[in-house]
C-alpha cells in the first residue's frame, strides 16, 4: 500500500531530512513550509497521515491541527521539542493520535507511523459491540449514542471499542497502549490519558462526572456495564 503523508515543517533541512526517512520507509511524502499551504494541500489531495510540527511560523500547528480536526479524523502525529510538555499536551487535548520529540529518531518515526497507519484498518473478525445506548461498529468505522452518530478521531473509536467490548473490566494503560496504539514498551501513558479525556467530552453527559468511562485510580480505566 503506497502510504500518502503530509509533513509540515518549517525547517528546510528537518523537512527533507523527514522525508527521505518515511519514503525509504515506502510511503510517498508531501511536504509543506506552512499551515495555510499544507491545509489547501489536504483540501485537494488523499492523504492517510499528518506529521505536524507544533511551532509554526504564523499560523501555528496548534491551528493546522484545529483545522484538520474540524473537517477529518486522519491519524495526525505531531513533532516538538523533548522539553515543552505544555505544547505536548496542548497538541494532543486538540486532537493528535501520537508525537515525538525532536531531534528525531528515524526508526522511532517510522514506528510510530506505521503504528498509526494499522490503527485505520479494521479487523474483519471484529464485530459490532452496544452496551445500554451507545454502539460501536468496527467494520463501518462508526459510533452511535442514542442512535446518533459520535464524531471520533481514529485513535478515539478505536480507545472506545477496546474499552466498550471489555465493559465491565479494567484495562491498564499499558494494555491500552499495545491493543490501541500498538505500542510494546511503556512510559507513554498520557496518551491514554488525553485520549480519554478526549473520548469523555463525547460520551458522557458530564464529562467532569463520568459515568460511562470511569478511572480506577492506579490502575487504569473501566467501561461501565451500566
Amino acid at each position: 500500500m503506497d502510504e500518502r503523508v503530509l509533513l509540515v515543517e518549517d525547517d528546510p533541512s528537518l523537512r527533507e531530512s523527514v522525508t527521505l526517512v518515511l519514503e525509504r520507509a515506502g510511503m510517498h511524502v508531501v511536504a509543506e513550509g506552512d499551515g495555510p499551504r499544507a491545509l489547501r494541500r489536504f483540501e485537494g489531495e488523499r492523504f492517510d497521515l499528518v506529521v505536524l510540527d507544533l511551532m509554526l511560523p504564523g499560523m501555528s500547528g496548534f491551528d493546522v491541527c484545529r483545522e484538520l480536526r474540524r473537517h477529518s479524523r486522519i491519524p495526525i502525529v505531531i513533532l516538538t521539542a523533548r522539553s515543552a510538555t505544555a505544547d505536548l499536551v496542548a497538541g494532543l487535548e486538540l486532537g493528535a493520535d501520537d508525537y515525538i520529540t525532536k531531534p528525531l529518531d528515524g526508526a522511532e518515526l517510522v514506528a510510530r507511523a506505521r503504528a498509526v497507519l494499522r490503527r485505520t484498518s479494521p479487523d474483519a473478525d471484529d464485530r459490532a459491540v452496544a452496551v445500554a445506548d451507545l454502539e460501536v461498529d468496527p467494520l463501518s468505522f462508526r459510533a452511535y449514542k442514542s442512535g446518533a452518530e459520535l464524531d471520533l478521531t481514529t485513535t478515539e473509536f478505536r480507545l472506545l471499542f477496546e474499552l466498550i467490548r471489555h465493559a465491565g473490566q479494567v484495562l491498564t494503560r499499558e494494555a491500552l497502549l499495545r491493543r490501541v496504539w500498538n505500542y510494546d514498551y511503556l512510559g507513554e501513558s498520557r496518551l491514554v490519558d488525553m485520549a480519554v479525556k478526549r473520548l469523555r467530552d463525547k460520551i458522557e453527559d458530564d464529562p467532569r462526572q463520568p459515568k460511562r468511562l470511569v478511572t480506577i485510580r492506579g490502575v487504569g480505566y473501566r467501561y461501565e456495564r451500566q
